[in-house]
C-alpha cells in the first residue's frame, strides 16, 4: 500500500515536476511569469508543452484538453488527442507551445448574457499558468479563461484573477507606507468548507425531483430527523467512510488539500475541508472536489448531492468560504499578533475589510446567490439574508477604545478549568466563535458562511477581493498625500469606525429580532431572493467601483446580472414542471387508489355487520378525499403561475413573477401532498420517504 507522500499530487505538473522536467532556464522563466506575472516567450511555451506532453503521455494520458469554467457554474472542457499523422502512415505524439497557451473551443452554446450573437461562434480559451495541469482519466487538463471573440470574458477566472491582480495592486501600495519594500504580491487565499449529502442509487433513481433538480420537491417530515443532535461529529457509517476514504485518495493525487471530514447536522450530511490555498488554485480544486466527489460517490452506489437544500426540515448545505490575505513572503496581513491594539497595519487593514463589507453588502449578498441558496439562508441552519460581521470581543474592544479616544484595557487571557488535574491546561481563546454570523472573525481570517454548496467559490472571491481592493485604494489615496502619516492613519482607522460601526453584529444572528433591528435601526440591506438582490449588481456604486478597478466592464456586468437571473428562473420552472408531473401522474393517482381501497374496506365491513359504523375509514376517505381535491386545485393554481411567468417583458420582470407567483404556488402544492403521504399506506406511495433517503446510507 502506497503511502500518502508517495502519491500526493503524483497527476499534477507541479512545482516539483517543472523542476524535474524542465531546463534550469525554461524553468526560472516560467517561475517568473507565475510569481510576478510576466510575459511568457513562446520558446519557453514550446519548451514547457513538450515536457507536459511527455510526462502526461508516460501517466497513460492520450489527450489534452483546456479545462475553464463558463458562466454555467460547472466546468467545461474540449479533449484533442496527441496524435498527428506521420508520412509512413502511423502517428506521433505532439503537443505544441501555441496549443498550450491557446484554444479555440465553440462559445455559441455557452451562457453570454449578450455578450455575443448567437451565431458568433468562436471563442478562446488562454492558459493559466499559475494554476497548475493536472491528468484526469486519460487527459491531460489545462486551466485556462474563457472569453469571447469581442475579448469579453465568458468566465468566473479570468474577473477573479483580475480581482486577485487589483488587491495586491493596492495592498502593496498600503505597504509601502509602512516601510515594507520588499513585498512583490500580495495574494488572497480560501480554504472552502464543503457540505454535502449522500443517498443511495437505488433511492435516488425512484425520485423525478431528485434527478431532475437535485432537491425533493415533495416529503412528509420523517419520524426522527436532526432533533437528537446525535449525527453531528458521529461515528461516521462503513459505507460513507469508504467513500471518504477512495474521494481522499482521488483528491490527494490531484494535489488537493482535503484535511478534514467529518458528519454534519442532518442525517445523510457530511463536510469536507481543504487547507488553505491560493484563492485561484482554491477555487480550482473545489469545481474538482465536487465533480470527484460525485464520481467516486457512484462508484460506491451514492449519489451525492450538492444541492443546498435537499430536504425541508433538515439543515442544508453550505461552503463556508475561509478568506485571508497575506504577502508573498507568508506575512498574514489579518493576523493581530499579540497586540492588536498597537498593530496599525493590521487595524488599517482590518477596516479595509469592514468598510468593505458594509459599502458592497449588496454585491455580497448577490455574489452567493442562487434559487437554491434562498431556500437556505435565514432558515436556522445558515446566516441570514441580511450581510453583518462579527469580530469577537477582544477586537471589538480594541475598536471602541480606538473610536472613543480611551485607553484599550486588553482582554485577560483565562485559563480553562475543567475540574480534572489530568486533562492539559490551556488558555480559553480571547473570544468565541459566532456560527450565526455570515461574515465572522476567526482569529487570523475571516468565514464567509453564506455560500451555497453547489456555488462556485469565484463568484463571492472576486467580490470580496474586489470590495476591500477599493478601500484601500481610497485609503492609499489619502495617506500617499498625508503631511503627517501617523495622524492621518489614526484618523482614518477612527473615521472608519465611527462611519461602519453598524455592520458588526456579535449576537445571534438567528434572532427576528435581529433582522428588525438590522434593517430598521441601522439601515442594512436585507435582500431574501435572487429576484431581490440580483439587479443590484447594476447600482451605480456597484459598477463604477468594479469598472474603475478594471474586474468587470459594464458589458461584463449586464451578462452577468442576465445569466443569473436566467438561471434562476429556468431552474425553478424546472422545479414547477417536476412537481406538476409528479403531482398528476404519480401522487394524486397513488392516493385516489389508496382512498378507493379504504372505501372498499369499509363496504365490506358494512355488508357483514351493517351496524359498523367504520368511522376511521370513513374520516380517513373523507380526508385523502378533500386533499386529492386539493392537490388538483393547486396543480391548476401552479400551471396558471406558469403561465403568468410566460408574460414577463424581462428578465428582470420574469424574476419577480417567479418570486412572488410561481414560488408560492408551488409552496401551496407541496403542502396538501406532504399531508396525504403521511395518511397514505406505504406500500401506495410512490416514491422513497425521507425516511429511506435520510437513513438508507449503511
Amino acid at each position: 500500500m502506497r503511502k500518502v507522500p508517495e502519491y500526493f499530487g503524483s497527476l499534477v505538473f507541479d512545482d516539483r515536476t517543472m523542476r524535474a522536467t524542465l531546463s534550469a532556464d525554461v524553468y526560472a522563466s516560467l517561475r517568473k511569469t507565475i510569481d510576478e506575472g510576466s510575459a511568457l516567450d513562446i520558446t519557453v511555451a514550446n519548451a514547457v508543452a513538450q515536457a507536459m506532453k511527455d510526462w502526461a503521455i508516460s501517466l497513460g494520458a492520450t489527450h489534452f484538453t483546456h479545462w475553464f469554467q463558463p458562466l454555467t457554474g460547472i466546468t467545461a472542457e474540449k479533449h484533442d488527442s496527441f496524435i498527428s499523422p506521420s508520412p509512413d502512415g502511423s502517428v506521433i505524439m505532439e503537443f505544441s507551445g501555441k496549443e498550450l497557451i491557446k484554444g479555440e473551443p465553440d462559445a455559441s452554446s455557452f451562457p453570454s448574457g449578450g455578450l455575443r450573437a448567437t451565431f458568433e461562434a468562436r471563442g478562446y480559451t488562454a492558459w493559466d499558468p499559475t494554476s497548475y495541469a493536472f491528468i484526469k482519466g486519460k487527459t491531460l487538463c489545462i486551466p485556462t479563461a474563457f472569453c469571447s471573440y469581442g475579448g469579453h470574458a465568458l468566465d468566473k477566472k479570468t474577473p477573479l484573477l483580475r480581482s486577485m491582480e487589483v488587491l495586491s495592486r493596492e495592498a502593496l501600495r498600503i505597504l509601502r507606507l509602512f516601510g515594507n519594500d520588499s513585498a512583490k504580491r500580495v495574494v488572497s487565499s480560501v480554504g472552502p468548507e464543503q457540505e454535502y449529502f449522500l443517498v443511495t442509487r437505488e433511492m435516488y433513481e425512484k425520485r423525478p425531483d431528485l434527478r431532475f433538480t437535485g432537491r425533493t420537491l415533495f416529503g412528509a417530515k420523517p419520524p426522527k430527523g436532526q432533533e437528537l443532535d446525535d449525527h453531528y461529529f458521529g461515528v461516521i457509517k462503513p459505507g460513507v467512510a469508504a467513500f471518504m476514504e477512495d474521494l481522499n485518495e482521488e483528491l490527494w493525487k490531484l494535489g488537493i488539500l482535503a484535511k478534514t471530514e467529518h458528519n454534519e447536522v442532518a442525517p445523510a450530511q457530511h463536510e469536507l475541508a481543504p487547507i488553505y490555498t491560493t484563492t485561484n488554485i482554491a477555487t480550482d480544486h473545489n469545481q474538482l472536489t465536487m465533480e470527484i466527489m460525485q464520481r467516486v460517490a457512484a462508484k460506491h452506489g451514492l449519489v451525492c448531492l450538492l444541492h443546498e437544500k435537499p430536504f425541508e426540515g433538515v439543515n442544508g448545505s453550505g461552503k463556508h468560504n475561509n478568506w485571508s490575505i497575506a504577502t508573498d513572503s507568508g506575512q498574514n496581513l489579518l493576523s493581530p499578533g499579540d497586540t492588536p491594539y498597537e498593530n496599525a497595519q493590521f487595524l488599517l487593514f482590518l477596516c479595509a475589510v469592514i468598510k468593505a463589507v458594509d459599502d458592497y453588502q449588496d454585491l455580497l449578498r448577490l455574489s452567493v446567490a442562487t434559487a437554491g441558496n434562498d431556500h437556505r439562508l435565514g432558515a436556522n441552519e445558515a446566516p441570514p439574508a441580511v450581510i453583518s460581521m462579527f469580530l469577537g470581543d477582544e477586537l471589538n474592544a480594541v475598536l471602541e477604545a480606538i473610536e472613543t479616544d480611551t485607553p484599550y484595557k486588553g482582554v485577560e487571557k483565562m485559563q480553562m478549568k475543567l475540574g480534572v488535574d489530568v486533562l492539559p491546561k490551556f488558555n480559553r481563546d480571547t473570544t468565541d466563535r459566532n456560527r450565526t454570523s455570515p461574515f465572522a472573525f476567526t482569529g487570523n481570517k475571516f468565514e464567509f458562511r453564506m455560500l451555497g454548496s453547489s456555488n462556485s467559490i469565484a463568484c463571492a472571491n472576486i467580490m470580496l477581493n474586489s470590495a476591500v481592493a477599493e478601500s484601500l485604494r481610497i485609503y492609499a489615496d489619502r495617506l500617499e498625500k498625508a503631511e503627517d502619516f501617523e495622524t492621518a492613519l489614526h484618523e482614518m482607522i477612527k473615521k472608519t469606525i465611527k462611519d461602519h460601526k453598524r455592520i458588526i453584529f456579535n449576537g445571534n444572528g438567528y434572532d427576528d429580532a435581529w433582522i428588525k433591528e438590522a434593517t430598521e435601526e441601522r439601515g442594512l440591506l436585507n435582500y431574501p431572493t435572487t429576484a431581490d438582490c440580483m439587479p443590484h449588481i447594476l447600482d451605480e456604486k456597484n459598477v463604477k467601483m468594479l469598472t474603475s478597478l478594471g474586474v468587470f466592464s459594464i458589458d461584463e456586468l449586464y451578462s452577468r446580472r442576465d445569466i443569473m437571473l436566467e438561471n434562476y428562473c429556468k431552474s425553478i420552472q424546472i422545479e414547477a414542471n417536476t412537481m406538476i408531473d409528479m403531482a398528476r401522474a404519480q401522487i394524486a393517482p397513488a392516493i385516489e387508489a389508496y382512498t378507493a381501497d379504504v372505501a372498499k374496506a369499509a363496504a365490506a365491513k358494512k355488508a357483514v355487520s351493517p351496524a359498523l359504523k367504520c368511522a376511521y375509514e370513513t374520516g380517513l376517505v373523507e380526508t385523502l378525499s378533500g386533499l386529492i381535491d386539493e392537490i388538483a386545485e393547486k396543480t391548476d393554481a401552479l400551471e396558471d403561475a406558469m403561465a403568468k411567468v410566460q408574460t414577463a417583458a424581462d428578465i428582470v420582470e420574469e424574476s419577480a413573477i417567479i418570486r412572488d407567483a410561481l414560488l408560492p404556488a408551488m409552496t401551496a402544492l407541496r403542502a396538501p401532498a406532504d399531508k396525504a403521504e403521511a395518511l397514505t399506506a406505504r406500500s401506495y406511495w410512490p416514491y422513497p420517504t425521507y425516511a429511506d433517503l435520510l437513513f438508507g446510507v449503511r
